[in-house]
């Protein structure tokens, strides 16, 4: 009767859901956002209903494919899949069914056939080895040293004080520490430790007793079982033909062990005993400084001794350069030789195999080596570093070689690129304009600017996945371009990127667009028990599950702007922008010997005569050089496109054109907005006025005094570097050829979200 009466219940919530992903929200809009994380709380309070969770989706998946209901289908793999991993128990025939319908999703097109081969791959590896996913999950999130799986992952939360209020700045930072309280590594450890007995073993794991026997163990002892079960499921995960029934009783010998070790006490309450999924190792950041986003980052890859650490940390983040990544910090360097190289570099010079090198390092040579004290640090050419900047070229868009040839008797271990065990996943919360700062942060970390940040780029990207997330968050009224009423446009979309991530992925919007208003509203709710218990749980519940399940991302085109200014004696600026792009002519207050010199018939009317130089966009895809002069009161650059199904890289000019009429009672202007499309573009006043610049809608990115502008898409900076390396060796000019052809030109900021985007 009470499994008649959940099924029920979750039947109901499962088909509040899909009316939900349908557009007809629930009568009380405070619940809306809130579905999914009541289901899943609704399993976590009572673990037996994992499983009558898991067939309705299931059955609910089918009908979805068999009526085309496409729309369903992701968010219901999504919730089923975390189901999977959180519960300890599932039936070999549920597995196929689930296992069978994402290999029916490799024939529909993309994102379908993404997540059904990723999902695929994550059930084939869970049904050879039990418990894996939640213990590869707990460990790289934890950071739980385990020499078999030795991925760590942390998450990132960066707010931008300047656009949050300091009462939801306080309120995220006691929630993230709320989370983090009961989540000690000992704990964590015991965590995966029952759960995989409970998953391999099934009834016959008492898991009262065993949580109450390891409750009472040393730390060091729950370090030995916890080495001894990873190593297990891991030897049995990375086994091409696993045989089941080994694991098992590999797991039943650590098991006996276990017991054997403690008196054995009473008896279990009768159920299935809940075994947490802890959440993600998450520190909050404000974001104040220009640097602390990489400086987090350098921290997490290489973090200090604890000899060192007190001492080194100022000087570690202030003066961190080439020399610093080869030998460290000071205190900790050890001694380096120079060392004379016999090699010719040509291979019929090689001693025969089996025959050893004759030996050149005799008591004077060992004597005369040169020890590198502190020197003048050579600053490495951008050449140098194309060894590591050629790892990150696995990014979207990017090519892969057919074969790789090595030479006979290479090593093949040395030449590899570094394998990537560290990922960061940076949540941003605010509008477009924390996005901004988001893809300045990635421009720095991507091209050379300064001596600093290539010794960043050379440093986090061989051994550094860089995962960006975006959540977000409004308070108050949205604020508006101040400017006339004719000018485009005058009222400011500040959650442009999240509209158009919702448009693309429903379940993005159900989940992520709906805690904009809600993040605010909860942390300014009156202190109260049930407020703290909703708001500990809620909103960093639904941020920990977008971490995990969020894999597809929406990749944007970082725009480069060059400025140049009225003072010829002002260096042009560059920046960078990923929104928007506004352009207003500045008040004009001309000289008395202009004024003047000027006809006084002459009615100028508002804006000032622009020439503008852009590359269009045709329907082939192909660009065209057009030039255009006018009267323009300003102009505005869309990078986000009002439907998701156009093409991100590509801008939307709009242009507020001043039309001079004339009639009886003199001349009169309007005013036209134009749209063009473009690639590229080039603006320059024709007359002595002047622009004010604003990028992503942030006003304290705002230039005065510009005279010209130039924008074009951002180039990923290995393929300036390998094409800059091919032309000074190649007749074919500006061509690409060699690696150069096969790796992204464009610098794209890459968004995930559920789905990606569903055409």
């Amino acid at each position: 009767m009470e499994n008649t009466e959940a099924e029920s219940d979750i039947l109901r919530s499962v088909h509040a859901l899909l009316r939900e992903l349908d557009g007809h929200h629930p009568a009380f809009q405070n619940e809306r956002g809130m579905l999914r994380w009541t289901l899943h709380k609704k399993t976590d309070r009572n673990p037996g209903n994992s499983t009558i969770l898991a067939k309705i989706l299931v059955k609910e998946l089918e009908r979805a494919e068999r009526g085309d209901y496409r729309h369903y289908i992701i968010p219901l793999l999504h919730t089923l899949m975390y189901t999977l991993i959180k519960a300890p128990c599932f039936s070999d025939d549920l597995y196929e069914r689930i296992y069978d319908f994402c290999k029916k999703l490799l024939t529909l097109p993309k994102p379908y056939c993404t997540i059904g081969l990723d999902y695929a791959f994550r059930l084939k590896t869970e049904r050879m080895a039990p418990g894996v996913l939640y213990q590869r999950m707990v460990i790289s999130e934890q950071s739980l040293r385990s020499d078999p799986y030795p991925y760590q992952e942390k998450v990132f939360i960066f707010a931008d004080p300047d656009l949050l209020s300091k009462a939801v700045c306080n309120a995220l930072v006691t929630d993230t520490k709320a989370a983090q309280m009961y989540q000690s590594p000992r704990s964590c450890m015991c965590y995966v430790i029952m759960h995989a007995m409970k998953v391999a073993l099934d009834d016959d794991c008492d898991i009262y007793n065993l949580q109450r026997i390891l409750q009472d163990k040393p730390t060091e002892e729950i370090e030995h079982f916890f080495r001894q079960v990873v190593t297990a499921v891991e030897c049995t995960g990375n086994e091409i033909s696993a045989d089941r029934s080994q694991h098992v009783e590999r797991l039943k010998k650590v098991y006996d062990v276990v017991l054997s070790s403690s008196e054995a006490g009473d008896t279990s309450p009768e159920g299935l005993q809940d075994i947490p999924l802890p959440n993600p190792n998450i520190s909050f950041h404000l974001w104040t400084d220009e640097d602390q986003l990489w400086k987090e980052l350098v921290l997490f890859v290489r973090p200090l001794s604890q000899t060192c650490e007190q001492d080194c940390l100022s000087q570690e983040l202030d003066n961190f350069e080439i020399q610093d990544i080869v030998t460290g910090c000071e205190c900790c360097e050890q001694t380096r030789f120079s060392v004379l190289s016999t090699d010719s570099g040509i291979e019929r010079d090689l001693p025969p195999v089996g025959e050893e090198p004759p030996p050149h390092c005799s008591a004077e040579v060992e004597h005369s080596r040169l020890q590198r004290k502190g020197g003048i640090k050579k600053k490495a050419s951008p050449l140098e570093t194309m060894a590591y900047l050629q790892a990150s070229c696995n990014g979207p868009g990017v090519k892969h070689f057919g074969k790789m040839h090595a030479k006979s008797g290479s090593n093949m271990e040395s030449m590899s690129p570094l394998q990537r065990l560290h990922t960061a996943r940076i949540v941003v919360l605010g509008d477009d304009r924390i996005l901004g700062r988001l893809a300045q942060a990635f421009h720095s970390l991507s091209f050379f600017i300064s001596r600093k940040r290539e010794t960043r780029r050379v440093f986090l990207t061989p051994r550094l996945n860089l995962q960006f997330y975006y959540v977000p968050v409004v308070e108050g009224q949205q604020s508006t371009w101040p400017t006339e009423e004719h000018a485009m446009p005058s009222q400011i979309d500040l959650c442009e990127v999240a509209g158009y991530l919702g448009r693309g992925d429903p379940w993005y919007e159900n989940n992520i667009n709906t805690l904009c208003h809600m993040i605010p509203k909860l942390a300014t709710m009156p202190s109260s028990p049930s407020k703290h218990l909703v708001t500990n749980t809620f909103i960093i519940d639904v941020m920990s599950y977008y971490i995990r399940m969020g894999i597809q991302p929406v990749c944007f085109q970082v725009y480069s702007v060059k400025i140049f200014f009225s003072d010829t004696a002002q260096e042009p600026a560059e920046d960078v922008f990923v929104t928007e792009l506004s352009v207003k002519v500045q008040d004009y207050n001309p000289t008395r010997d202009l004024v003047l010199a000027r006809k006084k018939t002459v009615l100028e009317g508002p804006g000032a005569d622009i020439a503008a130089k852009y590359r269009k966009v045709l329907l082939s895809s192909r660009g065209k050089e057009l030039g255009v002069s006018l009267r323009s009161t300003g102009l505005v650059m869309k990078a986000i496109q009002p439907d998701e199904a156009e093409d991100l890289v590509c801008l939307n000019v709009y242009i507020t054109e001043v039309i001079k009429t004339s009639n009886l009672s003199g001349r009169s202007f309007s005013f036209m907005t134009n749209k063009i499309r473009m690639h590229s573009i080039k603006v320059s006043s024709m007359d002595q006025k002047t622009f004010t610049l604003c990028l992503d809608k942030d006003f304290r990115r705002t230039y005065r005094n510009v005279v010209s502008v130039e924008v074009s898409p951002c180039l990923e900076p290995s393929y300036c570097l390998q094409k800059t390396r091919t032309m000074q060796f190649s007749m074919h000019g500006s061509a690409d050829v060699g690696l150069a052809k096969y790796m992204p030109k464009s610098l794209l900021l890459p968004i995930n979200t559920f789905a990606g985007i569903i055409q």
